[in-house]
């Protein structure tokens, strides 16, 4: 769940950003409780828009001593152009965990001024964690920052021991050297944080367009606060389930890749294609090829004798997972596959792509301090075998040992159970085929909400509904997603919503 359309749950692509230093709790500064008022400058070269300004938000290290040591939360604005137009505030939410709200502002803001007509001044933030507020550091190596290590991706033949090591050396290397700072990484600070937000602003309410995990952000928020909420979207959300939250969401990456996977397939098998891109003649040769791939992958060592990074099976199988999460992404995935089919026996040289240890540290503190994971190995063990019977293309990752089964504490609050309790000011966008938080996760939050949400559903695949559709490459699902945007921007123009839930196609949009 992210800021760009690769992102994932726990592989953010934040925007590279200086990081604050981070000071010791006994050295922070301390602040009054009451939200203070905002410095507004030009926001620094690079880090956002032209027309965009930065502030600095100090906010309790621990909300439950408000007086307490202060760490920052780095927070932007882009002013309506229309001031006669301008009807209140839009909350832009990040992904992740461990989105740059901020970058994500910058790269969208002036669209989603325009597509509003100057209706809001927009905002957003960095959570705790990420970009310019403060940030921990978990110290990790180089191994355990790409996507097919930080994951817990299994072994040859579903063997978890790998995975065990280094999720225990994460959590402890975490808790280490994150301290108290990583330890108030989670969503109900996020959600405390906007709203302390909110009364920085001089706002009564917010309205607010929430992405991937920012919908469980924005949820939260809604039910903790709904008389501070206006219009309330809701974009690629997950199961909210408090038992499970993150956990759960993982999990459910296994099915939501069988989704995806023959929107791939059928791309890749197009005659059209150029031949470094065209997998196979038929799109039902596409998945067995990968497979086939794969699997012969997982004998490649994950470096060569001379040192250097070679193609191995969960290498694969990480790019493919994140690949589905755009159409634009096809292209790189499927030339990685006519590589190593092309290749035979030889091995293939592979550049992994890597976080920083900083953004580690934001996407493990916050699934970690969101809800108690189980503790039991073989339970793993089982689970992954599986789960990887079931779902071959991810292998069993999706529910395999994570850093927080070694997690020393439990969350520090309670997980919030969304209900029906509160204004009917919610709507949800969701493609049909998301590979990250799949449909039927997304009708589970639906159901959570009772009558205060709506719920369009896209014909299409991918993650991240609204103004997404130059993820799109199919004419038909560009239209299908025309038919979301237009529900979406009418909800923030006018607030009315569909009257029922409804399905977008290529033709328009049709009640369900």
């Amino acid at each position: 769940m992210a800021l760009t359309k690769r992102s994932a749950l726990l592989l953010t692509l934040s925007s590279a950003a200086v990081a604050a230093t981070l000071a010791a709790p006994a050295q922070a500064a301390q602040g009054p409780a009451t939200a203070p008022s905002l410095t507004w400058k030009p926001c620094s070269a690079g880090s956002a828009g032209s027309a965009t300004e930065c502030a600095t938000l100090p906010v309790p290290l621990d909300y439950r001593k408000p007086t307490g040591p202060q760490i920052n939360v780095a927070v932007s604005r882009l002013r309506s152009d229309r001031p006669t137009a301008r009807r209140g505030t839009l909350l832009v939410i990040p992904g992740g965990p461990g989105g740059s709200g901020n970058a994500k502002l910058a790269a969208v803001g002036e669209e989603l001024r325009k597509e509003t007509r100057g209706a809001y001044d927009i905002v957003s933030l960095d959570p705790r964690g990420v970009g310019d507020s403060t940030r921990a550091d978990c110290k990790l190596g180089e191994d355990d920052l790409e996507s097919a290590g930080l994951r817990p991706w299994p072994g040859p033949d579903g063997d978890i021991s790998a995975s065990v090591t280094r999720s225990r050396r994460i959590a402890e290397s975490c808790v280490r050297n994150g301290g108290e700072v990583i330890r108030s990484f989670s969503t109900a600070n996020e959600v405390r944080d906007i709203d302390r937000f909110r009364q920085a602003l001089g706002e009564d309410k917010l309205s607010a367009w929430g992405t991937s995990y920012g919908t469980y952000v924005g949820a939260v928020y809604a039910q903790k606060y709904p008389k501070h909420t206006d219009r309330w979207v809701l974009d690629s959300s997950g199961d909210p389930d408090p038992s499970r939250a993150e956990r759960g969401w993982l999990a459910n990456m296994s099915g939501a890749a069988d989704d995806r996977f023959p929107d791939f397939a059928k791309w890749a098998a197009d005659p059209g294609l150029a031949k470094e891109h065209r997998v196979a003649e038929r799109a039902g040769d596409v998945r067995p090829l990968f497979l086939s791939l794969a699997e012969k992958l997982d004998r490649v060592p994950a470096r060569s004798a001379d040192g250097k990074p070679q193609l191995t099976g969960n290498r694969l199988r990480a790019e493919m997972q994140q690949s589905l999460y755009s159409d634009r992404s096809f292209d790189r995935l499927a030339a990685l596959i006519v590589k190593a089919r092309d290749a035979g026996d030889k091995p293939v040289p592979y550049e992994p792509g890597l976080i920083s240890s900083a953004d580690a540290a934001v996407s493990v503190g916050v699934i970690c301090n969101d809800v108690r994971w189980p503790g039991s190995i073989p339970d793993y063990a089982r689970a992954v075998k599986a789960d990887r019977a079931r779902h071959p293309l991810t292998n069993g990752m999706p529910v395999g040992v994570m850093p927080c089964a070694f997690w020393p504490d439990g969350p520090a609050d309670k997980p919030t159970r969304i209900t029906s309790d509160g204004p009917s000011n919610v709507l949800m966008v969701q493609y049909l085929r998301d590979p990250a938080t799949p449909h039927r996760g997304a009708l589970k939050m639906r159901e959570a909400f009772g009558d205060r949400a709506r719920m369009v559903s896209v014909d299409a695949g991918g993650h991240g509904v609204y103004l997404g559709s130059g993820d799109l490459v199919d004419s038909g699902d560009k239209r299908a997603n025309a038919c979301a945007d237009r529900a979406v921007t009418t909800f923030l123009t006018t607030g009315r919503r569909p009257a029922s839930d409804g399905l977008c196609t290529a033709a328009g949009m049709k009640a369900k």
